[in-house]
């Protein structure tokens, strides 16, 4: 998980392939709660409780709109699932057009404010129940063809919450630390019996294995906390390595990003999951482990992937 301010490759996830298409088009006839001057913006698929009631009445949603659950009347044909929900807000049409969006994306305040919100609607529920997180800028329609989609992956939704239930995401980045920020100076002592210049040299090629060996920790990080994850029963997902400002460090520290990963843990186990991470970071000097979390599922949203290689 990163910043919920980095936008789409954020905290918002992987784009969802259920997800609909952003509206175009004329409107439907308008749904209850909504209106021809509204769009319905989903932020997740969620197990209707009572618990949530209170939750949702303190929230406020994207645009500083109301969040509310859209529950289907009835469960839809046939035996199946339990029942499933939408998270939504109604929002101003002209302002979520596929037009608006395109300038939208392009202005970063903006970006960040709706993530951020967007995040804190997902938080907020993941903290009482199971959600299935959509990404940025759903949108359908109205309401009644946004509950038209939740009847007609019903099952999809209710499996993925199944697979997702008592259990929470961590993020574990592993970072190579700098052997050294400058190339040392050629001032040896006079004991030393070496020249300006085989000193330095002697100096650089140091430098140069405790560089490889920060290399070789990192990928050590790696297979011990993917072996981790195996002993806690804990699904995995690679995420590219950050650049640029995304990976920019924080005041005393530094290093390059060589493991960005995920991992849905059982809640029973997450204590340990830690725990073990922790003393990973503790037994490898050369590299800085950096362990997030708890998160709602955003990474593993889309449906489960096969474990990837060890780095």
């Amino acid at each position: 998980m990163n910043d919920p301010a980095a936008g789409p490759a954020g905290p918002v996830g992987p784009a969802d392939p259920t997800a609909p298409a952003r509206p175009t088009g004329p409107a439907a006839p308008a749904a209850p709660a909504g209106g021809a001057g509204t769009l319905t913006y989903v932020y997740a698929v969620a197990e209707p409780s009572p618990a949530l009631d209170g939750v949702l009445a303190a929230l406020t949603g994207v645009a500083g709109r109301p969040v509310t659950l859209l529950v289907p009347p009835d469960p839809g044909p046939g035996p199946g699932p339990g029942p499933v929900a939408f998270v939504v807000s109604d929002v101003d049409r002209p302002d979520w057009t596929e037009e608006a969006l395109k300038v939208h994306f392009e202005d970063l305040d903006w970006l960040g404010d709706t993530a951020r919100a967007h995040h804190r609607v997902i938080e907020a529920l993941a903290a009482r129940t199971t959600v299935l997180p959509l990404r940025l800028a759903t949108l359908y329609e109205d309401r009644d063809r946004a509950l038209q989609a939740l009847r007609a992956q019903r099952a999809d939704f209710a499996e993925r919450l199944a697979r997702l239930r008592a259990h929470t995401e961590y993020g574990v980045k592993v970072y190579v630390r700098p052997a050294g920020a400058t190339a040392p100076a050629a001032a040896p002592g006079p004991a030393s019996g070496l020249s300006p210049g085989k000193a330095y040299l002697r100096a650089r090629r140091a430098q140069h294995h405790a560089h490889e060996d920060h290399y070789r920790q990192a990928r050590e990080a790696g297979e011990r906390i993917a072996a981790v994850a195996r002993r806690c029963g804990a699904a995995h997902a690679r995420h590219p390595v950050q650049r640029g400002p995304l990976a920019a460090p924080g005041p005393g520290e530094a290093g390059e990003n060589v493991l960005n990963d995920a991992f849905l843990v059982p809640d029973e186990v997450a204590d340990a999951f830690r725990a073990a991470v922790q003393e990973v970071a503790g037994a490898l000097p050369g590299v800085r482990v950096e362990l997030t979390g708890p998160w709602a599922p955003y990474s593993f949203a889309a449906g489960p992937t096969p474990p990837p290689p060890v780095p």
